[in-house]
């Protein structure tokens, strides 16, 4: 039996983003050439009511940001109601076989402000065993 993290990667991509309602910030790059799938997760960290959260994934055949565009359906939104009702939720987006080579994920808000917490992406590599990103500190593995 493996674990997860033997089976995946696990890159940080992006810091947190403060408040903002006028959001627009890309995640570092990934080159999909070696990698199955990608999911992307950034958490909501505070909300304010109306404001709109959304993550998109967008891909190009060249490794520019300029060439980027959102790959169709590859978004994940959420409207917040009233003051912090969709503090601690997950923005997931997952693409599986990418239309081009290059991927990144782009965190939106608007409307009211919303704050977003570090980037995540899981990648499925081709080959196995998995090497470790350099964002990755340390990992514990435990069965018992």
């Amino acid at each position: 039996m493996h674990s997860l993290t033997q089976n995946i990667e696990i890159h940080l991509v992006n810091d947190a983003v403060a408040n903002a309602s006028n959001t627009d910030d890309n995640s570092a790059r990934i080159d999909m050439a070696d990698y199955e799938s990608a999911t992307f997760i950034v958490p909501v960290v505070d909300s304010a009511a109306t404001g709109v959260a959304a993550l998109t994934v967008e891909a190009s055949d060249a490794d520019t940001d300029c060439a980027m565009a959102a790959i169709n359906g590859a978004t994940a939104t959420l409207t917040c109601a009233v003051n912090d009702d969709i503090n601690g939720k997950l923005l997931i987006v997952e693409v599986r076989n990418p239309p081009r080579r290059f991927i990144q994920a782009v965190i939106t808000s608007a409307v009211a402000n919303i704050a977003f917490g570090a980037t995540t992406v899981l990648l499925t590599p081709r080959r196995l065993p998995v090497v470790d990103h350099s964002t990755v500190g340390a990992i514990a593995y435990v069965s018992e």
